[in-house]
């Protein structure tokens, strides 16, 4: 009888040791959730698509102008101030395309444009001649009486610089170091002729009848009120033009 209990306890101790591994709950399936799947693989193609669209846009590109020296305000661009270059097409930007060349013969510039501008149909314009109340007085000017680096566009205030002596100083009127005297004599002192003048064109010293005088002449726009002192004084060579602070770049 006792020997059955014993059996029958350790039959039942064993089974208690035992039951907790049998009854171990199973885990539980994974959750699949294609709705999110296939959110992310419509987010992949989002970026690829997006990715393939920029790159085809930065190979949209077109041949524009762009000019290789400065060009001011009121002149014609020259064939030799231009060339070629690659921009990405924008529609919101009207460049002038490489093959509208010949026409820049009809226009010029609207505005003084430097070195490396790539040009755009705002910056073009088909209005010839100066502004009102001005005038274009050209000069010949020796080394001494310009700026050594005098450009195209820059603004500059012209003087009048006496001579040391008058061509005919033995009356003893040339009193070069007065500087009293009126605007329109030959042999003055120094004297403001033209305030804000504006540098037009350089030309190249290329020319072998410019290589032999050795002056630089420049063509400079003023107000038809200087225009006539500065031409008298010109034409003595009593002509100094002197870099204005915000003139030119």
């Amino acid at each position: 009888m006792k020997t059955q209990e014993r059996s029958s306890a350790g039959v039942g101790r064993g089974a208690a040791l035992t039951a907790p591994a049998g009854d171990r709950l199973p885990s539980p399936p994974r959750e699949r959730k294609p709705a999110l799947a296939a959110l992310a693989v419509l987010l992949i193609l989002l970026g690829a698509l997006g990715a393939t669209v920029l790159v085809m846009r930065a190979g949209d590109r077109v041949e524009a102008i762009a000019l290789t020296k400065r060009v001011p305000q009121g002149q014609p661009i020259p064939d030799s101030a231009i060339k070629s270059v690659m921009v990405a097409e924008d529609s919101d930007i009207k460049y002038v395309r490489w093959e509208q060349r010949g026409l820049l013969k009809k226009y010029r510039s609207a505005a003084d444009l430097v070195d490396g501008t790539v040009l755009v149909g705002s910056m073009l314009t088909k209005e010839k001649g100066l502004g009102p109340g001005k005038a274009v007085v050209g000069l010949s000017l020796k080394s001494g009486q310009y700026p050594p680096r005098l450009k195209e566009g820059d603004t500059v205030t012209a003087y009048r610089v006496g001579r040391e002596s008058s061509a005919g100083g033995d009356d003893g009127s040339g009193d070069g170091s007065s500087g009293g005297s009126e605007r329109g004599s030959g042999s003055t002192g120094n004297a403001t002729i033209a305030e804000g003048a504006k540098v037009q064109s350089i030309k190249s010293g290329s020319d072998d009848s410019l290589a032999s005088s050795g002056n630089l002449p420049v063509s400079v726009v003023v107000d038809k009120s200087d225009a006539a002192v500065l031409t008298a004084a010109a034409s003595n060579g009593e002509v100094s033009l002197v870099l204005d602070s915000d003139g030119g770049s």
